[in-house]
């Protein structure tokens, strides 16, 4: 693991410091932003990488970086994909499916060890997982890092141990074994209260707890209504040149001509009625309705994922996760 941040790197650490959505009063506006912050970063980075989950987020911040880089000739950077073993199966089809149709590398990112016993045992999501059946990387995030005292933790995502395990022990592997120095998320000040002090470039140089690298916000400033304005405006038809720019679909059937939701780079849960994709068995879906057509400002976006308490998530961005 390398010991310290690149010297190369000089970006403004403070960008986006006390600012919040409003600052940004218009799409255009909250745009712009998004292309400075990523042109910045594919010009400040020498191996960067966009964290995607198959979400509207991270497709959001992948369609920008994908934009700028094809505008101003840089190198398309890959994606990086934390496969938790317990994804809905859309989420994996709607990723390979746009990978393929955007020729993007995509990085698949898993804790093998956890993944090999949870095989070897045909374990189901919530049973136990004996701590000294780690590996010694494992165990010692377990029990140094964590500080973990029990003999088993639950393999499910919504409890510290699972997630950091299966998410962020994941996502810092794949950092160095990539020699990634950035990683482009597509986290929001108001999607929680844990990310609201963020800015648009984040240090995470504590050699101690992650390889060192940088993470960089391009869509901070949107909020989940601007996030599904830019989609129908721009990330849609320029994905499916037959879809209106700006048509807000009331459902599957108000498609024009022959477009189906497959030809479109929406997953398919955001249609059910999910306004938040985590694991196929702490997630549930928020409304009958599609996801955009839901009370957004009256309602809380992440309520269907059991995983998202205030507390757990600090503690593990503390230690590298989104």
């Amino acid at each position: 693991m390398s010991e310290q941040f690149p010297d190369y790197v000089e970006v403004d650490y403070e960008d986006g410091a006390d600012e919040e959505p409003a600052d940004y009063p218009s799409l255009e506006a909250r745009i712009e932003k998004a292309i400075e912050v990523t042109a910045r970063a594919l010009e400040s980075y020498e191996n960067p990488a966009v964290m995607w989950t198959g979400g509207k987020d991270s497709t959001l911040a992948l369609y920008i970086v994908l934009e700028v880089a094809d505008r101003f000739g840089h190198e398309r950077p890959p994606a990086i994909f934390i496969d938790h073993y317990q994804h809905f199966a859309e989420v994996h089809e709607f990723v390979e499916r746009w990978a393929a149709e955007w020729d993007l590398e995509v990085i698949y990112a898993r804790n093998e060890d956890v993944g090999a016993y949870v095989e070897a045992h045909d374990l189901d999501p919530g049973e136990e997982i004996p701590v000294d059946a780690l590996d010694a990387h494992n165990r010692r995030h377990v029990e140094e890092i964590l500080e973990y005292e029990g003999e088993t933790f639950p393999f499910l995502l919504d409890t510290y141990a699972g997630n950091h395990l299966l998410k962020t022990v994941a996502l810092n592997d794949a950092l160095e074994a990539n020699d990634i120095d950035a990683v482009v998320s597509g986290v929001r000040w108001d999607e929680q209260e844990a990310r609201a002090d963020e800015t648009f470039f984040s240090p995470r140089h504590d050699s101690e707890v992650y390889p060192p690298h940088d993470r960089v916000h391009p869509i901070l400033q949107f909020d989940e209504r601007a996030v599904w304005e830019a989609f129908w405006n721009y990330l849609v038809p320029d994905a499916a040149p037959a879809f209106p720019e700006g048509h807000v679909p009331e459902s599957t059937e108000d498609l024009p001509g022959e477009l189906s939701p497959a030809d479109l780079p929406v997953s398919p849960k955001y249609w059910e009625g999910f306004r938040s994709l985590g694991s196929e068995v702490s997630t549930e879906r928020s409304d009958s309705e599609p996801a955009w057509l839901q009370d957004l400002e009256g309602t809380t976006e992440r309520a269907g994922r059991a995983q998202d308490k205030e507390e757990l998530m600090s503690r593990l961005r503390d230690l590298g996760y989104m």
